[in-house]
């Protein structure tokens, strides 16, 4: 899910590593810490699946500066596998593999191969509900007891105090679950499906980070009451709705909402690899349940259709002028959530500077095995990597990740 939490999950977060400090503002970063250190701590439950690949071994795409930049993800970053999707000032889309998609067969990455798009998922999620907003059937200044009467109530916590908008903006306060699923998420967790209302009812024995409105958090458990409130006002299942009014309507072809008790990845893909520590030996966590991740976390897609979507997102083909605007309407985030300073939060959607001045626009995911990390621009660039390790294999390993966006993004 984001951020770079082992959830991104959900789950990303970014993104989706997502402790305490002071009650107005806690930071993403302390979140997303724990959530790595009780991953490392439990990934050691399950067999080694092989070590590196000591370089790029098969790669894919023209021989220019990006493709050089991605096999620099499998020699020097150390990921099993890279996968990269661009569109220049040209408007030429390029695929780029690098690396192994399988450490044991040694078998070549499938070009565009699909993965875990993690906290990806959030941007979907918080485009249905400003998709609801248009349609006139959701207030996103209402508070979440209209549309969930009675469902958020705890500590600190009350659905009458919490609006729709702090859901997407991750101001409302909640606490995350995830952190306590990762404790087991590599024991029995793995293969566990979850309900979405077990998901929140883990939230709710735990305290409000903050009172709605008084700070800023990453935390899974507002989208799933985003996905909720998708179901409540809809009448429909999320996944439903997540393809529907989102995925078909754009043309996401490799893009799917995995179904109940799906454990794999349907099509072409790289397997999923995660380790207890920098270095260590590989586990293959390819299958695992998702549900976990829900409407946080829990799609799958690929660099290309990363890029299809929010550019198409951007052009607004999704939503009208007024939501989205809406959802580029952002917020300060705390230090440390991101290694990019000046970096903000919109409703489901991340601006962050780019070197060479402007911005681009994105989310970023994280789950067991996978990172993705997708960029666009005002002017029609776009550029989403993928890697296929939800552990750093090397120092700074998912910063390299990112600077190949930046780097694309900046190229004249």
């Amino acid at each position: 899910m984001i951020d770079r939490s082992a959830t991104d999950v959900a789950t990303d977060a970014a993104p989706d590593r997502c402790g305490r400090s002071s009650p107005r503002a806690r930071s993403a970063s302390s979140s997303r810490r724990r959530a790595v250190a009780a991953v490392a701590v439990l990934a050691a439950a399950l067999g080694a699946a092989g070590a590196l690949p000591a370089s790029a071994a098969s790669s894919h795409g023209p021989r220019d500066a990006v493709r050089k930049d991605v096999e620099r993800l499998v020699t020097d970053a150390k990921f099993p596998a890279a996968l990269a999707a661009t569109v220049g000032r040209d408007g030429r889309a390029r695929d780029y593999t690098a690396g192994v998609a399988d450490v044991r067969t040694k078998g070549k990455v499938p070009v565009d191969g699909r993965v875990r798009a993690g906290s990806n998922t959030k941007t979907f999620t918080a485009t249905v509900v400003l998709q609801l907003v248009g349609e006139g059937k959701v207030d996103l200044d209402a508070p979440v007891e209209k549309y969930l009467p009675e469902l958020l109530r705890g500590d600190g916590i009350d659905g009458r105090d919490i609006k729709v908008r702090q859901l997407l903006q991750h101001t409302s306060g909640l606490p995350e679950y995830t952190v306590h699923i990762l404790k087991d998420v590599f024991g029995k967790a793995r293969h566990t499906y979850y309900q979405p209302r077990d998901l929140l009812d883990i939230a709710l024995k735990h305290k409000a980070d903050f009172a709605p409105g008084d700070g800023w958090a990453y935390s899974n458990t507002n989208y799933v009451v985003a996905g909720l409130l998708i179901e409540k006002v809809t009448g429909r299942p999320l996944a439903e709705q997540l393809t529907e009014r989102v995925i078909d309507r754009v043309g996401l072809r490799d893009t799917y909402f995995p179904g109940v008790g799906d454990e794999g990845i349907r099509g072409p893909h790289p397997r999923a690899y995660d380790a207890v520590r920098p270095g260590a030996r590989l586990t293959d966590v390819t299958r695992i349940d998702p549900s976990w991740g829900w409407a946080a976390g829990q799609l799958i897609s690929t660099p290309g259709d990363l890029n299809r979507f929010f550019s198409a997102l951007l052009d607004g083909k999704l939503l009208k002028p007024a939501q989205l605007a809406q959802m580029r309407t952002t917020v300060k985030v705390p230090d440390g959530f991101s290694q990019v300073k000046g970096v903000r939060y919109g409703l489901g959607l991340i601006r962050t500077p780019l070197s060479c001045g402007g911005a681009m626009w994105g989310h970023g995911g994280s789950i067991p095995g996978y990172y993705t990390y997708p960029g666009v621009t005002e002017d029609g660039r776009a550029a989403t990597v993928a890697v296929t390790a939800n552990r750093e294999p090397t120092k700074d390993a998912f910063a390299k990740a990112d600077a190949l966006v930046d780097a694309q993004l900046c190229r004249k």
